[in-house]
């Protein structure tokens, strides 16, 4: 078990990703059609599966961990302890199959909105805070539980919301949200047998088949991202390095150009491989990021070595490096980011087959298959500044 007390999985690349970009200022929202204290968020069972299902929100509000109840109260977390003590239910019941329930989430609050099928999910907490369910260890409580979850963030800036796959994919579902204008926006949809053709994508890639999870009757539980699948020895945890040596490699002798601001073309460094580190300049030639070879830990995880930290110049190169590692681009194309989705991203043997084939799955082509997606925008993040409701859909298994 963990306990989980940063931002929020993909949420990370997302805040990263604003923080260092600018933003526009959106004009004030009339108070007719202002952002509600507490936005309802719709949840439609169009699974085709005939389990109840267990809803859950938490997250951090005002700087305290705790839950959300169906009418959009928030409270704390009680104390913990060690070991972990179990944490009250706070499930909120919901809809049957072909049916929907609302529930609300208050302004402040970054968390997660989790679906079980069937069982509930069993939380723990300790004197920080909750430990987050992690289904890829096999002691874990919530290992042979079918359940997944959503991202969120709302607060006065409006809302993101994303169906995020960055630590595994089990129980496809689309998020919308719908403006004041009256404009909705859906994104995580999957193609129809989508689900199947990831798994059985996984199952006949060389090197992938046990990063798909089968529970003892037979229930596919979920594929694992490569980072958590290696973690507990379901994937060698030295797939990528063939693939990380000869990228890094390709700069000993030629520059590599990460221009890391869409709206910033001027914003730009140059990458030499001196040894195993690579370092960047700036346009004045002054160094300003270092960045030893990284691990295919530090890839899957865009951490340790591709540490990005919420600044303006080494979080920006390491979040460009890490989504062209994962991608399989890095060796080829020289200016970063780069390259077309449909025809350069995950093309090389060695690469991330387990986003590659979420991504090919989409109606629209987008995911969150790691961390740093949302480079290039590729992510499957719903955004509003001014929202008037949100909506989950559970989408058939098929």
């Amino acid at each position: 078990m963990r306990v989980r007390t940063k931002v929020f999985g993909a949420l990370a690349g997302v805040a990263a990703g604003i923080a260092a970009t600018t933003v526009a200022v959106l004009p004030a929202a009339s108070a007719q059609n202002a952002a509600p204290d507490k936005l309802p968020i719709t949840v439609t069972n169009n699974s085709g599966r005939s389990e109840p299902v267990h809803l859950y929100v938490t997250g951090v509000r005002d700087g305290r961990l705790g839950y959300v109840n169906q009418a959009g109260d928030f409270s704390a977390w009680p104390p913990g302890s060690i070991p972990p003590s179990p944490a009250p239910d706070v499930s909120i019941p919901g809809p049957a199959a072909g049916q929907s329930t609302t529930l609300y989430v208050p302004k402040n609050i970054s968390g997660r909105i989790y679906m079980s099928f069937g069982e509930k999910i069993r939380f723990f907490l300790t004197p920080d805070g909750l430990v987050q369910p992690a289904p890829w260890n096999p002691s874990d409580p919530n290992h042979d539980i079918l359940f997944d979850f959503t991202e969120f963030t709302y607060n006065d800036a409006g809302l993101w919301l994303n169906s995020t796959q960055v630590d595994m994919f089990a129980v496809p579902h689309s998020v919308s949200v719908t403006g004041a204008n009256g404009q909705t926006i859906t994104r995580g949809e999957l193609k129809p047998g989508g689900r199947t053709a990831v798994i059985n994508g996984l199952r006949s890639t060389p090197g992938w088949e046990n990063t798909v999870v089968t529970r003892g009757d037979g229930t596919m539980l979920r594929a694992l991202a490569p980072g958590k699948a290696a973690e507990v020895g379901r994937l060698d945890p030295g797939y990528l390095q063939p693939y990380i040596d000869q990228a890094w490699n390709t700069y000993t002798g030629r520059d590599l150009t990460v221009v890391p601001f869409g709206d910033r073309p001027d914003v730009r460094f140059t990458g030499r491989t001196y040894g195993s580190t690579m370092v960047f300049t700036d346009t004045s030639g002054a160094q300003v990021a270092t960045f030893e070879k990284p691990t295919s830990s530090d890839v899957w995880g865009c951490h340790g070595r591709l540490h990005a930290p919420n600044d303006q110049v080494i979080g920006p190169i390491a979040r460009t490096l890490c989504a062209a590692l994962h991608r399989g681009t890095l060796h080829s194309i020289d200016v970063q980011p780069g390259g077309n989705p449909a025809t350069d991203f995950y093309r090389v043997e060695r690469t991330n087959h387990y986003s590659r084939l979420i991504h090919e799955n989409m109606v629209d082509g987008r995911a969150y298959g790691f961390p740093f997606d949302d480079v290039m925008a590729q992510e499957s993040l719903v955004h509003d500044g001014n929202p008037q409701s949100a909506a989950i859909t559970l989408t058939p298994f098929s």
